[in-house]
């Protein structure tokens, strides 16, 4: 894995800083109701959405919130970030990748090296992500990741006028670095 200015490379994928022309390739897997079936994303997902988000993540602070374009074969595919809460140290994990790139690892793949990022240049000392009870997939990736589940926050939230339960996983600097070896 190589980091260069902002960019992570890792085995099949550049994670590097958004820009405007992105803006195409987020809306073309956005506007999949399956993609934003979890996600606090408008449906239906317009073109307009796609560039309000790229605007925010151009602006966003990479101090406050890394966020990184995950690319495939010069395509934005997906997008990962950790919101950094800088006074204790903690970050949280967030993700998402087209519903056509479902399962093939490189949720896993940007996720490790964003992980790895948020322990050696952030100096985290614990990184942790959530997600929807219902979405096995994305708890899933934390499993891969090492995680350990830390508990669930019933009705938690509303995702569409409907109560949701949260599941959170969460590891420390040091299971990371043991795992790492």
């Amino acid at each position: 894995m190589e980091t260069r200015e902002f960019e992570i490379r890792t085995e099949r994928l550049l994670l590097r800083p958004h820009r405007l022309e992105d803006v195409d390739d987020i809306f073309e897997f956005a506007r999949d109701p399956e993609w934003g079936r979890y996600l606090t994303v408008p449906k239906p997902y317009l073109r307009e959405h796609a560039v309000e988000f790229v605007e925010d993540r151009i602006h966003s602070s990479r101090d406050v919130w890394p966020v990184w374009a995950m690319t495939l074969e010069g395509r934005v595919v997906g997008g990962i970030g950790i919101e950094i809460d800088a006074q204790d140290a903690t970050g949280a994990l967030g993700y998402s990748i087209a519903r056509k790139l479902w399962g093939r690892g490189l949720t896993v793949e940007a996720a490790r090296a964003a992980v790895d990022w948020g322990f050696r240049e952030r100096g985290l000392a614990k990184v942790y992500a959530y997600a929807d009870a219902r979405n096995a997939q994305s708890l899933r990736v934390m499993e891969k990741l090492g995680m350990t589940r830390e508990g669930t926050l019933r009705s938690h939230r509303t995702l569409r006028g409907e109560r949701v339960d949260d599941v959170y996983y969460g590891i420390l600097r040091e299971e990371w670095e043991r795992n790492a070896r």
